[in-house]
């Protein structure tokens, strides 16, 4: 399995300068790979293909007046940026074919120097190290500080300086994990859980405990709105308004930077603790065009259920999904009998048949695991999850032992 390990990089000013002509080397060289094949489509000619883009767009390139800049940062990120339009394309026909997962993939788009993220890529070709020192030595940038906050646990593949909205830097390398190191790490238990998720509370897990929402976005509201005003009320173009830009985006980072802890911290301890998970398959798309809509996007079910997948694949874990159309609500865990929709006000109810009194969430949570069928595997029946696809999300990086040098 290939994970991303992000850590906080502190580039000084001359690596400032650097970093931003490569992002525009890569901003360029990609939009000369979307104009030529736009080009190529309304002239009804075949699309370039990836070598002819190189030398044209790349080697040519740098041999005439308008593109001689290019040679001033490395050659692989140019190299990169056309391998990213290619797989923006490959993913375009992937949708209209209907072979795509996820949502429809539009056209690949210009990208503009005003995007709130700005990347480069450089793999192992590029000679990038890591010094003794602990800095991250780049092609044509420099060694640039890193705060290592955890130890990488093989030698990376690849590393991704990123640029965000708030103007922080980032370097994401990633890293082949080892399956044995990891099954060390966690060993089997013949535990099991069901957890139904909500609004009140963030989780109500089927052994009865409650975690509360810590409603991130909602205490920071305040803040938010003070900072929002402050940049409505600035000129546009002037200097005031870029730093209440910033202002802004940093609020909305710390938000997403404490959502994000929450929901590694949870999801590993569930992890650790249990053999077998069981969630909904909940709609939050659908969800999110309610009323309910800032409290949904605030909790952040997604991403939460998506840490669950990849650490119960990578950990020799169960995660099983059960559909969203299950009454786990309306069905007395004691006794089994659908007892009916009830008001969402009524936070307790008895059922008609065995005279059980439920609380609401903890009944549905327990319904949860015993419509996955993990009910039964706590009697020790060994719980093992299949094959699954690689996964790529971006770990947190947060709270990570300290290291001089990486690998």
């Amino acid at each position: 399995m290939q994970l991303r390990y992000a850590f906080r990089l502190y580039p000084d000013t001359g690596q400032r300068i650097a970093l931003s002509r490569a992002f525009g080397c890569a901003r360029v060289v990609f939009n000369d790979a979307v104009r030529a094949r736009e080009d190529a489509r309304k002239a009804e000619q075949p699309f370039p293909k990836a070598g002819e883009l190189s030398t044209r767009l790349i080697t040519q390139a740098k041999r005439t007046a308008e593109r001689s800049w290019l040679g001033e940062v490395s050659a692989v990120v140019l190299q990169q940026s056309l391998r990213d339009a290619e797989t923006a394309y490959r993913n375009f026909f992937a949708s209209l074919k209907g072979t795509h997962k996820g949502p429809k993939t539009g056209s690949p788009r210009f990208k503009s120097r005003k995007d709130a993220r700005q990347s480069i890529r450089f793999t192992a070709n590029a000679r990038w190290n890591i010094t003794n020192s602990g800095r991250l030595n780049l092609p044509k940038i420099g060694a640039v500080k890193v705060t290592w906050s955890r130890t990488l646990p093989t030698i990376p593949t690849s590393v991704t300086v990123i640029k965000d909205a708030a103007g922080r830097y980032f370097a994401s390398f990633v890293i082949d994990t080892d399956p044995a190191a990891d099954a060390a790490r966690m060993p089997e238990t013949d535990r099991t859980i069901g957890i139904d998720l909500g609004l009140t509370h963030f989780a109500v897990l089927s052994d009865g405990t409650k975690i509360d929402s810590p409603r991130f976005l909602r205490r920071a509201e305040k803040k938010l709105k003070k900072a929002q005003r402050e940049l409505s009320r600035t000129q546009k173009g002037s200097k005031n308004r870029e730093k209440a830009r910033l202002k802004v985006a940093r609020a909305h980072a710390q938000v997403t930077d404490a959502r994000r802890e929450f929901h590694h911290q949870l999801s590993t301890r569930l992890i650790s603790e249990n053999q077998g998970i069981a969630v909904e398959d909940l709609s939050v798309a659908g969800l999110a065009r309610t009323r309910l809509a800032k409290s949904v996007h605030d909790a952040g079910w997604s991403s939460f259920v998506n840490m669950l997948q990849y650490k119960a694949a990578r950990y020799g874990r169960t995660l099983v999904k059960i559909g969203r159309f299950e009454p786990t609500s309306q069905t007395c865990s004691t006794c089994g009998v659908k007892d009916g929709p009830k008001p969402l006000n009524a936070r307790e109810w008895t059922c008609a048949a065995c005279g059980t009194v439920h609380d609401w969430d903890h009944n549905a949570a327990k319904n949860v695991k015993t419509a996955a069928g993990l009910a039964a595997s706590a009697c020790g029946a060994p719980v093992r999850p299949g094959a699954i696809p690689a996964q790529r999300e971006e770990t947190g990086s947060h709270g990570f032992p300290t290291q001089a040098r990486a690998a």
